[in-house]
């Protein structure tokens, strides 16, 4: 089964198209960075008006690219949510209308399963059960996952994500959009141990997150700096607080994995791209004897690829929506259930 997938949930535009049986055929993605960058942040008319733009045309390039039309597509699929209710309302409506005149199945899927699924497509995918770290910009959770919409969500950020921590602390330092990378870039040569930051609820034996009092006190440590700081502060600053939220996701990692007596991780979403986060994992479990999974740092952000590959996996198995399937902002990962037909 050929699918086409599209990603419009934030600020990108992803498109992919996915075979059952060769894999990835083809995928586009266009980011709109610069759209958002004068803003510091992404902003959701501006987005779903870009959306708009781009969606088709990319349709139209990774069908070529593929060396295909719309003749070979057997099935359409794209993010329902959650996500900004504008941007995912677009590439819904479009995926709707191409399946609608093509007579083709339609699915809506799960953006978050999309990125817990998405190491399946590299070379060496993992093998059911895993525990998955998804970290990014909107979610910081942890979960135990069985199979295709088997999730027992194990615990989550009850403030800010890790990825939003990243792009307000990059807001607060003036490194510019988006913050993830620009931290990165500025921790490069920093020592770690500059700052002794607080590693937020790692005594405390549940496995949520906490990246609030880690953003405060990089502000705090930034008042006391002073409007003239030293050449390398910025640099320690970034590397300490880089250190502190790596730090945080490995140790709650390493206690879910006893706890739920898994061997082996997957770390997904726009934060798993961070290099600093990759060694120190790769690193860890090694010590430990547990298999490590990431999907590649273009997958790891948002894109087409995921989303053709879940929707692809329950559109095989004969799961199917309706024409009046809507994009929900909102939409708890443990809702989900197994494929369906």
């Amino acid at each position: 089964m050929r699918v086409l997938g599209i990603e419009t949930s934030c600020d990108e535009t992803g498109i992919a198209l996915w075979d059952s049986e060769a894999g990835l055929l083809a995928h586009r993605l266009h980011s709109q960075t610069e759209i958002h960058a004068t803003y510091g942040g992404v902003v959701p008319e501006l987005a779903s008006r870009d959306h708009i733009r781009r969606t088709i045309p990319l349709v139209e390039r990774t069908l070529a690219d593929a060396g295909l039309d719309l003749d070979a597509v057997d099935g359409v699929t794209a993010t329902a949510g959650p996500g900004l209710l504008g941007a995912l309302l677009v590439g819904l409506s479009a995926g709707k209308a191409i399946a609608f005149a093509r007579e083709l199945p339609f699915l809506g899927i799960h953006h978050l399963e999309a990125h817990l699924l998405a190491p399946a497509l590299e070379e060496r995918p993992p093998e059911f059960p895993f525990l998955a770290l998804l970290v990014s910009g909107g979610h910081t959770l942890l979960a135990e996952v069985s199979g295709v919409g088997r999730y027992r969500l194990l615990g989550q950020s009850l403030d800010d994500a890790a990825g939003e921590a990243f792009d307000k602390t990059a807001k607060l330092l003036e490194l510019g959009f988006p913050g993830g990378p620009a931290v990165a870039r500025a921790a490069e040569g920093g020592d770690a141990a500059a700052f002794d930051l607080p590693r937020p609820m790692v005594d405390k034996p549940n496995l949520d997150f906490s990246f609030s009092g880690l953003k405060t006190a990089v502000l705090n440590a930034a008042k006391a700096a002073g409007d003239d700081p030293d050449p390398g502060f910025r640099t320690d600053l970034c590397a300490s607080f880089q250190e502190a939220v790596v730090d945080v996701l490995w140790r709650k990692s390493a206690r879910a994995l006893e706890q739920a007596g898994l061997d082996r991780l997957v770390v997904a979403g726009g934060v798993g791209a961070n290099a600093h986060l990759r060694t120190r994992f790769a690193a860890a479990t090694e010590e430990l004897g547990v298999g490590l999974h990431f999907p590649r740092p273009d997958f790891c952000t948002d894109n087409g690829a995921m989303v053709a590959h879940a929707g692809g996996l329950r559109l095989v198995a004969g799961e199917r929506d309706g024409w009046d399937r809507t994009a929900v902002a909102r939409w708890p990962l443990d809702e989900l259930h197994p494929p369906t037909t």
